[in-house]
Formats: C-alpha cells, sequence, structure tokens
C-alpha cells in the first residue's frame, strides 16, 4: 500500500470527527496533505511520510525507540513536538493520529 493510500485511508476513519478538517492540498511545511484540529494541524502527509504533532518526551521516547525521527520542515533544525514515522515503523497510523489530535485538541 502506497503511502498517499495509507494516509487516504487515515483521513477517511478520522476526518468526520468533531473539530476535524482535512486539507486535501497541504499548505505547511511541503505537505500534500493536513489534518487539523480546532483550526490547528495534527497529522499530515510530507514526502510520503506520515508527520505528527506530539508531546516532546513522545516525540523523544518514539525516536528513542527507532520508530522515526523528529520533523526538519528544511530549516536545518529539527521540531520538537514534530515526529516522522519511519516507513519501517510497526506503529499503526490511526492511533499515532489519535494521540496527535487529542495533544493539539488539549493544547487550545
Amino acid at each position: 500500500m502506497t503511502p498517499e493510500t495509507r494516509y487516504a485511508e487515515l483521513v477517511r476513519k478520522i476526518a468526520g470527527r468533531p473539530g476535524v478538517t482535512n486539507l486535501s492540498e497541504g499548505r505547511g511545511f511541503g505537505s500534500s496533505g493536513q489534518l487539523k484540529v480546532g483550526g490547528r494541524i495534527f497529522a499530515m502527509l510530507v514526502r510520503d511520510q506520515l508527520v505528527l504533532k506530539l508531546p516532546r518526551e513522545r516525540v523523544d521516547e518514539l525516536v528513542k525507540h527507532g520508530e522515526g525521527t523528529q520533523f526538519d520542515a528544511g530549516k536545518g533544525k529539527p521540531m520538537r513536538e514534530w515526529f516522522v514515522l519511519s516507513p519501517t515503523s510497526s506503529k499503526r497510523w490511526l492511533p499515532l493520529a489519535q494521540e496527535a489530535m487529542t495533544f493539539v485538541k488539549e493544547e487550545t
């Protein structure tokens, strides 16, 4: 399954939830799609990889366990609360996206 197909499936499962919007043509960070809650991005597909906004400690934990890396928006400095899921990770996209959605929702 391609990353685009996986992302489309994720959008189908999560976009209808209260306060969640889907922008199929992303504008931020060079993304090709964004999921937002309360007007703030919590998940996006960037260069065929799932990128999620999570608490810094959670990002550090996932990176430490080899599940992915911190996201760099092309400015040469990783963003502490943004995580790029490795294509080889066994982590499921939906639970991570739900975790990111909850985190962003609680921030607002």
